[in-house]
């Protein structure tokens, strides 16, 4: 389901892509003609419905706002640096929370020097 969703929003990216090309190649209010034309020079068949929708959506509006706007919506989404950025920020707290981090990365190495000489040199596909 992932991957279909992730197929679906780029496939639609294509039209906002050659929007934004046109933009960049001068044309104040990029029309579906323009798109279709960008899209065509690559090869990639255009489906008159979406561009209906990117044109519809962007015209008008000044782009590098709706661009600000994305970023600002992108900067909420979780994308796995929350644990880095807690840990950088505690030690402004007082500093420490730097002793506990050594602590666990010195715990981290001892378990990891276990495990390895727990396998006595087989590997999986030895």
């Amino acid at each position: 389901m992932l991957m279909h969703e992730f197929l679906c929003i780029c496939s639609r990216m294509r039209y906002v892509a050659a929007y934004l090309l046109a933009a960049l190649g001068g044309k104040e209010s990029p029309s579906t003609g323009d798109i279709k034309k960008i899209l065509d020079s690559v090869g990639v068949e255009a489906d008159d419905t979406r561009m209906s929708k990117v044109v519809s959506e962007l015209n008008g509006k000044n782009l590098e706002e709706v661009i600000a706007q994305g970023f600002s919506k992108l900067a909420s989404v979780p994308s796995g640096g929350a644990v880095a950025a807690s840990s950088a920020a505690a030690p402004s707290a007082g500093g420490s929370a730097a002793a506990p981090a050594a602590e666990e990365k010195k715990e981290e190495k001892k378990e990891e020097s276990e495990e390895s000489e727990d396998d006595m040199g087989f590997g999986l596909f030895d």
